[in-house]
């Protein structure tokens, strides 16, 4: 595992990206996130005082009360485009790994001050060297790494989710519905 921290929160045109920087590799390493997500990193990165708690704010509450320590967040694995992540929490001696998408563990490992790891592996597969001489140029060729590809069907994945979060159900639906209909193509032949 190497230990990254978050470079930037930016907006491409393909949504917000969170770039990551290896303390003692070259490559930067970038995930995209949803616009909630972006939000909620982005208000504690720039030390945003908000009058009630978010929900990454009141599940630190929540660790603290229950005296539960964050040790890291682990960005271990990277599958047809969909990073995978772990907590990982202490109590009382016991070590627990909690499954999590990357995006929550980074907004929470900022609010806990908990490193954030990233697989070697993770690293190969999707890490960007950013090339220095782009710095003098304009922020969106320094900082617009190329979308992971995705397949059709985890294109209607991420759109039905995002549905689902906006409570546009019948595009939901509709997502579903041919999600279905691809599935049973795929069994059929």
């Amino acid at each position: 595992m190497i230990l990254v921290k978050v470079e930037q929160l930016v907006l491409s045109n393909m949504g917000f990206v969170v770039l990551f920087k290896g303390t003692d590799d070259p490559r930067s390493l970038p995930i995209f996130i949803g616009a909630a997500e972006a939000q909620a990193i982005a208000i504690h990165m720039n030390d945003v005082q908000v009058p009630r708690p978010l929900t990454h704010d009141l599940f630190k509450s929540v660790l603290d009360l229950l005296e539960c320590r964050l040790m890291r967040v682990e960005i271990y694995d990277l599958k047809e485009g969909t990073f995978f992540a772990n907590l990982v929490l202490e109590r009382d001696t016991a070590r627990m790994r909690v499954d999590t998408r990357p995006s929550d563990a980074i907004a929470l490992a900022l609010r806990c001050l908990a490193p954030i790891y990233v697989a070697r592996t993770v690293l190969e597969q999707a890490g960007r060297v950013i090339d220095p001489k782009a710095e003098g140029g304009t922020s969106e060729s320094k900082t617009t790494p190329e979308p992971p590809k995705l397949s059709h069907m985890e294109i209607l994945k991420r759109d039905i989710e995002q549905a689902v979060q906006e409570e546009r159900y019948e595009d939901a639906a509709r997502f579903r519905d041919e999600i279905k209909r691809l599935e049973k193509t795929h069994t059929d032949n």
